[in-house]
């Protein structure tokens, strides 16, 4: 599998990741600033939260980890918080913005 197959199998993935409190997912939220795949099958996602202190950090982080890590051709899934740039309502999808009334 090329790591261009496993980077579409990798956003199909994180679209069925949501914060707890946002009928949304992370990936439509614009959550999700990097996707690395490397040759060998890593994985490494950056990503932001709507909050810095979102209570569900930890549950959303490793609820990634373990779907991206349940792909086939993925050996390994790093994921990594980062608060630059910081996330504003602006990044998310038109489907997520129609979804939450902000169009």
């Amino acid at each position: 599998m090329t790591t261009y197959e496993i980077e579409e199998k990798v956003v199909a993935m994180l679209k069925t990741v949501y914060d707890p409190e946002i009928p949304v997912n992370v990936y439509d939220l614009g959550l999700i600033y990097k996707i690395d795949v490397a040759d060998n099958g890593a994985v490494a996602i950056d990503m932001t939260l709507t909050a810095p202190n979102c209570p569900a950090a930890d549950f959303i982080m490793e609820d990634i980890r373990q779907k991206l890590e349940s792909i086939e051709g993925v050996r390994q899934a790093d994921v990594n918080l980062v608060f630059e740039p910081e996330w504003d309502k602006d990044m998310m999808s038109e489907e997520a913005k129609l979804e939450l009334g902000f169009l």
